[in-house]
């Protein structure tokens, strides 16, 4: 007898195999179909991933690095003083440009041999290494209502809010937060 419980058992696993492959491939195609969309919800309304170009934003960032950056953040909080953000060129939208916020909306911004004054006080700026500072001057401008003055941290190798003027916040359309390649590099933007 028990070799025929043996031998009924091992049909009804046969039988089963084929139904059990089938709810299988479904569950796994489930899951996947989830994981994309999950993926797609991320990359189109959270972090988006993009290539940096250029050298205007050396040393922090780097020809060709990897880079996330945060399409959502700025629905939640404002955007702040010495962000770097990412944004549509004023004169040429279908371009993107990435720099570092330097004034805000009502802000006196002076640039004199180089050195940066907003409301008349030098400003820090630790992310910008004398070797890639610049000795040019701009007189004084006051930053337009919902806009921004933006520069590269390589101020010699930038074209940024001293030739196009302020960015409006309408232009600005994430932060860069994360570099993921190359691995060297991998971590938060500061």
């Amino acid at each position: 007898m028990s070799d025929l419980s043996i031998l009924a058992s091992s049909n009804g696993a046969e039988a089963a195999t084929p139904q059990r492959l089938r709810a299988h491939v479904r569950s796994w195609m489930r899951d996947l179909v989830i994981s994309l969309a999950l993926s797609a919800f991320v990359i189109i309304f959270l972090y988006q991933p993009v290539k940096v170009e250029g050298t205007s934003m050396w040393p922090g960032l780097e020809d060709q690095e990897r880079i996330f950056i945060n399409k959502f953040v700025y629905h939640l909080e404002p955007i702040e003083r010495g962000d770097i953000v990412v944004f549509h060129y004023p004169r040429d939208p279908a371009k993107s440009y990435i720099k570092r916020v330097i004034g805000m909306a009502g802000d006196r911004v002076r640039i004199m041999d180089g050195a940066v004054f907003v409301n008349g006080a030098a400003l820090s700026e630790p992310y910008v290494p004398e070797d890639y500072g610049d000795t040019r001057s701009m007189h004084e401008i006051v930053v337009p209502p919902d806009s921004y003055f933006v520069l590269g941290d390589h101020r010699s190798m930038s074209n940024d809010s001293r030739e196009f003027g302020a960015v409006e916040r309408k232009y600005i359309y994430g932060k860069a937060v994360f570099v993921y390649w190359p691995m060297d590099k991998l971590g938060r933007l500061r």
